[in-house]
């Protein structure tokens, strides 16, 4: 027996057809469902389900230049972006657009090629770029292209992500509560901007307040390195003040510091990086820097909607997104270390 041939899509004439309505009146429910009296609302969607109907988008988005969808891209790496992500999809969908997160492997022409693709396609009606692109215009094939640059080839922090002025207002604080030795655990240097620029900045704070420094550690950024960094100092040693390049980094300096004996914050003050989850519930809790990637999210957004509606770009917020928040590890320094 012969296989029946596959069944032809149903077009937009077929369904007003069995609706008993003009294709125009389709056309709008496709467009805008309460644009349509009730009675006929429904007399259509019974014929697009009937007939499964499936419009054509593309050939739609030709027509209108409107598709409702953006697409946000980004390069490809093991640091996901999952935060800020979800709130530019969110300010996206509340201002009624669907997204397509597209992760790109290789440099910046490689993302440069998808882009072009992306907006010659026809299918989304605006661009929004985390990672470095190498395009001679912003606009392609009439479609907005807006640039965040947040994150390198490598999904490594650029930009506000990497600014690192916050050390600089942790040292004063402490300085403040009497810590006058101090130690860095920086992270990996090599590969990440943050890292460089938060040591930069803590060594240039030491020696501008007149302050004592018992080193700038560089590792990469695991609790274990945070953990080997307290072990390996001397029994002599002065130091009442951590600041480490992120939260777990700190956890691991918290660790160290009670498997020498040593209380947190009694005898040994830890400042962590990023207001993870974990350092809110340890004990002690951690002092920290909040990273509001939800604002930067939201923010490069609402730029893009700007140019898809030719409105001036939106003013960004005041606050920065880098925010001290002080917890249970910071305190006095010790008069004498138990």
């Amino acid at each position: 027996m012969a296989e029946s041939a596959p069944r032809r899509p149903a077009t937009i004439h077929e369904v007003a057809s069995l609706a008993g309505v003009s294709h125009t009146t389709v056309s709008r429910y496709l467009q805008d469902k309460d644009s349509l009296k009730p009675k006929t609302r429904v007399k259509v969607e019974f014929a697009v389900k009937t007939l499964d109907y499936r419009p054509n988008l593309v050939a739609r988005s030709m027509r209108t230049r409107h598709t409702n969808r953006l697409a946000i891209v980004l390069a490809s790496g093991m640091h996901f972006p999952g935060r800020l992500l979800a709130a530019a999809s969110q300010t996206a969908h509340e201002a009624g657009y669907q997204v397509e997160i597209v992760s790109v492997e290789g440099g910046s022409a490689a993302r440069s090629a998808r882009v072009d693709e992306l907006a010659r396609s026809g299918q989304v009606e605006g661009i929004l770029a985390f990672s470095p692109l190498a395009l001679k215009g912003k606009k392609t094939n009439r479609v907005p292209i807006v640039e965040s640059s947040t994150y390198d080839d490598n999904l490594h922090g650029l930009a506000e992500l990497a600014d690192a002025s916050p050390v600089r207002e942790i040292i004063e604080h402490l300085a403040s509560l009497g810590h006058r030795t101090f130690l860095h655990v920086s992270g990996d240097i090599e590969n990440f901007a943050s890292a460089r620029n938060r040591k930069s900045v803590y060594l240039e704070t030491i020696e501008r307040l007149g302050l004592r420094s018992a080193g700038a550690i560089d590792c990469d950024w695991s609790a274990q390195r945070g953990y080997d960094a307290i072990l390996a100092l001397p029994d002599d040693t002065e130091v009442t003040a951590v600041v480490a390049a992120n939260d777990v980094v700190a956890m691991g300096v918290v660790r160290g510091a009670l498997a020498r004996g040593w209380k947190v914050p009694d005898d040994l003050s830890v400042f962590g990086w990023d207001d993870e989850e974990i350092g809110r519930f340890a004990t002690p809790s951690l002092s920290t820097v909040a990273v509001d990637r939800e604002a930067q999210g939201r923010v490069a957004i609402q730029r893009l909607l700007a140019e898809i509606r030719g409105e001036p770009a939106p003013t960004p917020p005041e606050q920065k997104i880098n925010r001290l928040i002080f917890r249970e590890s910071t305190a006095p320094a010790p008069r004498q270390r138990g």
